[in-house]
């Protein structure tokens, strides 16, 4: 069971704290069921109620600044997603996100990134396949890196790559 002030990954939601458990005081709701009460750090202006027997399956603790930095470490021998053919690369795509995890989100980054940079050498267009799942796990990736490493949405990609080039990593 997670705690008040724990911070939580919650599928498209991504990385939220966890302001309380309670139980709901709606008409048609069972009022003895408990629900964790989420704030998703980077939408402000929502909150989510997800019922504690239920969030084993959906929600998993947010990754610490040692397993972040963990993380960052082995960027470099992180594999590419093998990829078989065009038909079935949305629903690769989607089970790598759904995974809800860092490492399945630097593989789908670093595979979509080559596959784009081959694409332009080639003189085609970036897909817009590829684009979608290329912002969607960063904004997942970098969301929870940002509360991990304590810096800001904005400065992870920056931070990962001085990482990268000065070999700490």
């Amino acid at each position: 069971m997670f705690q008040k002030g724990e911070y939580v990954i919650y599928s498209n939601n991504g990385i939220c704290l966890v302001q309380d458990i309670t139980t709901l005081n709606l008409s048609g709701v069972d009022n003895s069921r408990e629900y964790y009460l989420l704030k998703p750090v980077f939408s402000s202006n929502s909150t989510v109620y997800v019922p504690v027997d239920s969030a084993k399956t959906s929600l998993r603790l947010a990754i610490s600044k040692e397993e972040a930095d963990d993380l960052i470490k082995s960027i470099p021998d992180i594999p590419l997603i093998p990829l078989t053919d065009e038909k079935t690369l949305e629903k690769t795509y989607k089970e790598y996100m759904r995974s809800n995890n860092c490492k399945s989100w630097v593989q789908l980054i670093k595979t979509i990134y080559l596959r784009k940079e081959n694409r332009i050498l080639k003189g085609h267009k970036v897909t817009a396949l590829d684009s979608r799942y290329f912002n969607l796990a960063e904004t997942s990736l970098y969301g929870e890196l940002s509360v991990a490493l304590g810096k800001p949405r904005d400065e992870v990609k920056s931070y990962i790559a001085s990482c990268i080039d000065d070999g700490r990593a």
